[in-house]
């Protein structure tokens, strides 16, 4: 297999197709097939997290499942063909290649063209685009979520905390590799704000605990 060049044409229609693969709404999908909204139902949002909650362990591990894998998949391969050679970008360096796409990932799942530029909270997308490209950051990241969310209950407390430590670890574990440390304070700093009706929520003591039903 020879070196395919990639020019910005090509770099362009990527992180087009990126964003588009991203905003496949998994967890709408999955309430349509069991004719619910899931817009119109426990927090509103389309994310795994609500999907667990209002049609069960089943549906929520599949939609957790299918969200991770549509980053996780299209990043690991793109990495797979630059690290071989098989691709060669000829306007952006890999490392930069690689961020953005998987940054475009994880837009589109947050912002799914698909659902009128709305969507998830971006943790199941983040979790596999981040152990596509560096995987210490992510187990300690998985780390801080199983310890906050077994003492705490709250699954949004668990996110901010894993999200909180993504670009500690990052500057830890990946030192002056600052493209990653750029895009790890990006995904960090995203996930806090898109979870930021949910630390109203938990500062005025309303945030739903696992297993806690909407009154």
């Amino acid at each position: 297999m020879g070196v395919i060049p990639v020019g910005p044409g090509a770099v362009f229609l990527v992180l087009v197709c990126s964003f588009l693969i991203g905003g496949i709404p998994f967890g709408f999908l999955a309430g349509k097939i069991n004719g619910v909204d899931i817009r119109q139902v426990g927090s509103g949002n389309i994310g795994a997290t609500n999907v667990f909650r209002t049609l069960g362990k089943k549906w929520g591990s599949i939609v957790f499942i299918l969200d991770f894998s549509k980053a996780f998949f299209p990043i690991f391969l793109l990495k797979v063909l630059l690290d071989k050679q098989h691709l060669e970008s000829a306007v952006l360096p890999p490392d930069l290649f690689l961020i953005l796409s998987g940054a475009m990932i994880v837009c589109g799942h947050n912002f799914s063209p698909f659902m009128g530029f709305k969507g998830g909270k971006g943790m199941a997308s983040s979790a596999g685009f981040i152990f596509a490209l560096f995987p210490l950051a992510g187990l300690t990241c998985v780390l801080s979520f199983a310890l906050v969310f077994f003492f705490s209950k709250y699954v949004s407390l668990g996110s901010i905390a894993a999200s909180v430590m993504l670009p500690l670890s990052t500057m830890l574990f990946y030192p002056g590799q600052y493209w990653l440390w750029a895009l790890a304070f990006f995904l960090g700093a995203m996930s806090v704000w898109r979870h930021r009706t949910n630390i109203q929520r938990l500062q005025a003591g309303t945030e739903l605990r696992a297993g806690e039903k909407k009154p």
